[in-house]
């Protein structure tokens, strides 16, 4: 088969990685390069080559005439250019969320729906072998589950301007939680009845709406509750900034990443997504209270980084449209998120509940 004409729309962190996983893929031709700034640039500089460079997504839409577009610009964007995407025929591969709103999320999935071409979006832990087994784990451990997750991110220099940029239109509990409450939702698999959520704004340097610290709350409709916290900025505490826990009536699963959880480490995209070991308690004892196993632990130094992720995504974003893979769970699972993800928002704001 001819290779896929890719449009990369967004060099940054995530853009350029996808860039380089469809530059190392001859089943992938990349078109041309789409930024505002400077960053396709440096990234057809660090990919050794002279793609085509683009200010302007129509204009690069227009003239690369793409089969499929890679969106890993800011969520603001998002459904404009699926949807402009989608309309010029293009399979679209997109940065979580889908959109910055549940109403854009549905149009792009209905448009989708209509035009026939696949859309995959960017839930990286979906394609982690050693978050899979953590939801397998989980999984193993009775109802209900408590699932207490975070990660917040102490960002200076140039990780501070991405952050004030994405709180332009997400808190970080959106931005950073549809992962995690698909995992959630994964381990439990189980209806969410209800959320509420905290935030401050612990800046000035962002709007008078927004905040830049958020906790929610999530209680399932089979009993299970869980808990995801998320800060973005210069006073984030580096303590305990990366918890990754579950238990159950039978024990708990952690991950712990002693190096990628270890102090400098909270903005770096390359340690988000690493968890080095697995630690798996047993809750059995015997007629003295005492544990009958030892806690268990799985090596996990083997894992992909967060370049070979990318990789993984990719592969299967390739899959999806040679194998015409039916993406209806796929893109359900991140219109739910993202409303759970909203509920939130709505509860930081309202200082109320929200009943699902």
């Amino acid at each position: 088969m001819n290779p896929i004409r890719i449009l990369i729309v967004g060099c940054g962190n995530m853009g350029a990685s996808h860039a380089a996983a469809y530059h190392s893929m001859p089943e992938f031709e990349i078109c041309g390069l789409v930024a505002r700034g400077a960053s396709k640039v440096r990234l057809n500089e660090k990919l050794g080559t002279n793609y085509p460079l683009f200010d302007d997504f129509e204009e690069a839409l227009t003239r690369t005439q793409p089969e499929a577009v890679c969106i890993s610009t800011y969520p603001d964007t998002h459904e404009e250019f699926a949807l402009k995407a989608l309309e010029a025929g293009c399979h679209i591969f997109i940065e979580k969320p889908l959109a910055d709103t549940v109403s854009g999320c549905e149009k792009i999935i209905a448009k989708a729906k209509q035009s026939g071409k696949k859309v995959v979006v960017g839930y990286i832990l979906r394609h982690h072998p050693s978050w899979i087994r953590f939801i397998e784990e989980a999984q193993k451990l009775g109802k209900p589950l408590v699932m207490r997750m975070n990660l917040n991110q102490q960002s200076q220099g140039y990780m501070w301007d991405v952050h004030r940029n994405l709180m332009k239109s997400l808190s970080p509990i959106v931005d950073c939680g549809v992962h995690y409450i698909d995992v959630m939702c994964q381990m439990t698999r189980s209806k969410p009845v209800w959320v509420s959520a905290i935030g401050a704004r612990l800046t000035e340097d962002i709007a008078t709406e927004n905040y830049n610290y958020g906790q929610l709350q999530i209680r399932f409709e089979d009993g299970s509750v869980g808990w995801y916290e998320a800060g973005w900025g210069p006073m984030i505490s580096e303590t305990a900034f990366f918890v990754k826990d579950v238990f159950g009536p039978k024990g708990a699963v952690s991950i712990v990443a002693k190096d990628a959880g270890a102090s400098g480490k909270s903005d770096q995209v390359d340690s988000h997504t690493k968890t080095e070991s697995i630690r798996i308690h047993h809750a059995d004892i015997d007629d003295k209270n005492h544990f009958l196993k030892k806690d268990t632990w799985v090596d996990m130094t083997d894992e992909p980084d967060h370049q070979g992720l990318c990789d993984r995504e990719q592969a299967y974003f390739l899959k999806a449209i040679r194998e015409n893979m039916n993406l209806t769970d796929h893109l359900d699972d991140a219109l739910n998120s993202l409303r759970i993800a909203f509920a939130c928002d709505e509860s930081v704001k309202t200082g109320e509940v929200v009943r699902l």
